[in-house]
């Protein structure tokens, strides 16, 4: 009878450890979704606050962790994780390019490293891929990829708009 009554414990302990480890397997991700939103609005408070070099940190970081989570999903949630990734390193790269502008003194035509910056952040951008949007199952998934695509849209014409600025034509 004691037998049964370890083997019971241990079976329970099994289960509980096992669902207490999916458990934190999820609130890890939304974890790591809940950081990308923090190093995103941290960006965009550096760059609120006239800090280039703080806003493409926060950036990179976001598209390193994007890069991660990339690689621990399947899928069209891979993918989109890629096209974020790509997004935010498009992000990064456009800071650096307002960071080095603003470092050189704010001199027209702006310098070589400048607009190579900002031919990084269009050749980033251009990473974001095609989700195939209407096949998708999830629905949250669905609305997210249209954001991305929308951000993409925004961004790609920001970029233009600071390489006409800068005279990076």
């Amino acid at each position: 009878m004691t037998g049964l009554r370890h083997l019971a414990v241990f079976m329970l302990v099994l289960l509980t450890s096992l669902a207490l480890h999916s458990a934190a397997g999820v609130a890890q991700v939304m974890g790591d979704e809940a950081e990308l939103g923090r190093l995103q609005s941290k960006a965009e408070d550096a760059i609120g606050n006239d800090d280039a070099d703080g806003a493409a940190m926060m950036m990179g970081r976001a598209a390193l962790l994007a890069a991660q989570l990339s690689k621990r999903e399947t899928g069209e949630k891979a993918a989109f994780r890629k096209s974020q990734e790509a997004l935010f390193r498009s992000h990064e790269h456009a800071y650096r390019a307002m960071a080095l502008f603003q470092r050189a003194g704010g001199q027209l035509p702006a310098s070589s490293g400048v607009c190579g910056s900002l031919a990084l952040a269009r050749t980033s951008l251009s990473h974001v891929t095609e989700l195939d949007l209407p096949a998708s199952q999830d629905a949250r998934l669905l609305e997210e990829g249209k954001r991305l695509r929308a951000a993409s849209d925004n961004w790609h014409q920001i970029i233009d708009a600071m390489a006409a600025e800068y005279q990076c034509l």
